[in-house]
Parts: C-alpha cells; sequence; structure tokens
C-alpha cells in the first residue's frame, strides 16, 4: 500500500530504503534531489509531492492546467510545468510517467463536437498535452510517457464536486529502472 511522507519524514525514509537494499545509492540521491527541488517549487494548492515507496509523484488538479472541459494548457499551466522542468532535465535513471484522470461525469456536446468521446479520450489528450508541453520546454524526449487513465482510479468519491474536482487530476510520477 502506498504511503504518504511528509517533508520531514522523506529523508529518513528514503535512507531505509537505500540501507534495505531497495534503492541504488544514485538512485536515492536522484529522487531525494528531485524531491527537495519540486517541494521547493510548488505550493500546497498547485501541487502534492508524495514519495511513495521509491516514486515520487507530482499531483496536479486540472483547474490548474486546464479550463474547464479542456485538454489546451493555458499560459499560467505551462509556467507551472516549467518549474518541473530543470528536476526533469537532470534525470538520468528515472522514466516520467504522465498520468490524466477524469471525474466520472460524461463528457458534453462541446467536446464530443472536437472528437473526444469519452473520459479516456480527455484524459489521454490532457496526458499527452502535458507531457509535450514538457518536452519543449526542455525535458528529454527519451524519459517521458503519458497515459490517460480516464475516471479509473478516483482519489474521492464522484458523488459531489468538491469529490469530482479531486478526481480530474495530473499525476506525473518519477520512476527508476526495475520500478
Amino acid at each position: 500500500m502506498p504511503f504518504t511522507l511528509t517533508r520531514r519524514a522523506a529523508p529518513a525514509a528514503l535512507a531505509a530504503l537505500l540501507l534495505a537494499g531497495c534503492v541504488s545509492e544514485r538512485r536515492y540521491d536522484e529522487l531525494q534531489r528531485a524531491y527537495t527541488q519540486l517541494q521547493g517549487q510548488y505550493n500546497a494548492d498547485q501541487a502534492t509531492i508524495q514519495m511513495l515507496e521509491g516514486r515520487l509523484k507530482v499531483t496536479m488538479n486540472d483547474r490548474i492546467l486546464f479550463p474547464s472541459g479542456g485538454y489546451q494548457i493555458t499560459e499560467s499551466a505551462r509556467r507551472e510545468l516549467a518549474k518541473m522542468v530543470p528536476t526533469l532535465q537532470g534525470l538520468t535513471q528515472t522514466r516520467v510517467i504522465v498520468e490524466g484522470y477524469t471525474d466520472s461525469q460524461p463528457v458534453g456536446p462541446e467536446l464530443r463536437r472536437m472528437g473526444i468521446t469519452s473520459n479516456l479520450d480527455l484524459s489521454s489528450r490532457r496526458a499527452d498535452t502535458v507531457a509535450d508541453t514538457l518536452i519543449r520546454l526542455g525535458t528529454p524526449r527519451a524519459i517521458i510517457s503519458a497515459d490517460g487513465r480516464g475516471d479509473a482510479n478516483p482519489i474521492a468519491s464522484n458523488a459531489t464536486p468538491e469529490g469530482r474536482a479531486q478526481n480530474r487530476r495530473i499525476e506525473v510520477t518519477l520512476v527508476g529502472p526495475g520500478n
């Protein structure tokens, strides 16, 4: 089961993983450096940064990145993503996976007119847009991939507007070889 580390607990937990032989020293250093850099770049209302069993995950709510019901990046979103690029540029033993998620509400007629027929389509376009933006901003193409998840894996109830808002998100996960 994944666990979330606070800023204070992350170094000790990473050291424990290293000592247990789960993570190489180089991998430990790379994840620790990325965690520290990204914590300094984002406020809690912009992104949640978690260390999850040897993975680093940055979760951004869709409202930070996209206009309601859209998949095109805004200029302010481009600036938010640009904060991540210096960290991603320095990675050598890490893959970057961009995953898009939606709530369970069906896509509307405007999106259907644009050829987006399902939440899976919408989440895929959003993940692709974020990955393409990160690449254009300088992230090495070879380390990044994108995947849409639709309304799979909700993190809150889709029965309330607040829960649906939490489920509409982009997750950028840094994982090493073999993870």
